[in-house]
């Protein structure tokens, strides 16, 4: 069977992502289906591989435009993990393709942004998928806190800054208690934070971050309660997802979740920058 090609187009290719991409596909059902092929970067990254070195390591081909990598490829993952304010920009001739698009996390630095790269996909018949893997944590894909019906839904999580690490609760947040959020607050300043996610029904969802807090989830709803201090899996199910998406064209997430993380995202972004002047 022949290996349909990925493509990878990154603001500068040595980085952590790429870099555990390979073993996170070999866990795939579909890993024999897909190989990485192609790879663009627009700038290295001082003190890091060049993308001819990168891909000379990685056994892939160093693109000499995202036209190259395109044109030579069936799909096409825009990375740039660090800089969703560059994702519009790498990611427009992708979305001009019609071949099967995924775009890192988080996926845009403004709810504005977000639809632009919603609405040129529309355009060009081009499938478009973006998540935190977070969201497929076993925790949260499994199902099992959105059975419970939950009243209120808690995340924490670290990193090094809060508005580019906040994603991961937020997809988990949303995933779990969805997008009809009435209101949101936040407390705290950048090294230490709580957000309040209000919903309809006096449902309520929190992330608190910390740089050093770990990934863990608990919930509660009228009648029992979890508590999960680890989440698990989740880069194993997310390579499952992606490849998924890759063999289908269909994205697992709804495209009204993924604007409504956009939008609380940059609220939350600018109330931590008020906050901390």
């Amino acid at each position: 069977m022949k290996k349909k090609k990925i493509g990878l187009v990154d603001l500068f290719i040595d980085e952590w992502h790429s870099n555990h991409l390979p073993g996170w596909l070999a866990t795939a059902a579909r890993k024999d289906e897909f190989e990485l092929a192609y790879a663009w970067e627009e700038a290295p990254f001082p003190g890091r591989r060049n993308l001819q070195e990168w891909c000379r390591d990685n056994n892939l081909v160093a693109a000499k435009s995202i036209e190259e990598v395109v044109e030579n490829c069936d799909v096409i993952s825009v990375l740039a993990p660090a800089n969703p304010e560059v994702h519009a920009r790498l990611a427009e001739i992708p979305l001009r393709s019609g071949k099967p698009v995924y775009v890192d996390k988080p996926f845009a630095d403004s709810l504005a942004a977000a639809k632009g790269m919603f609405d040129l996909a529309e355009k060009h018949s081009t499938p478009l998928m973006t998540s935190s893997a977070l969201r497929f944590c076993d925790e949260v894909y499994s199902g099992k806190i959105q059975a419970m019906n939950p009243i209120m839904f808690n995340t924490t999580g670290g990193g090094r800054n809060f508005p580019e690490y906040a994603i991961h609760q937020l997809e988990m947040i949303v995933s779990v208690m969805g997008t009809e959020i009435k209101g949101i607050e936040l407390t705290g300043d950048s090294k230490k934070l709580a957000l309040v996610l209000k919903y309809g029904g006096s449902r309520l969802a929190t992330a608190l971050y910390s740089v050093y807090y770990p990934f863990a989830v608990s919930a509660a709803s009228e009648t029992e309660s979890v508590v999960y201090p680890k989440v698990n899996n989740l880069w194993e199910n997310f390579a499952g997802a992606l490849l998924d998406f890759f063999a289908t064209g269909v994205s697992p997430i709804p495209k009204e979740q993924t604007l409504c993380i956009a939008e609380v995202l940059e609220k939350a972004v600018a109330l931590l920058q008020k906050s901390s002047i």
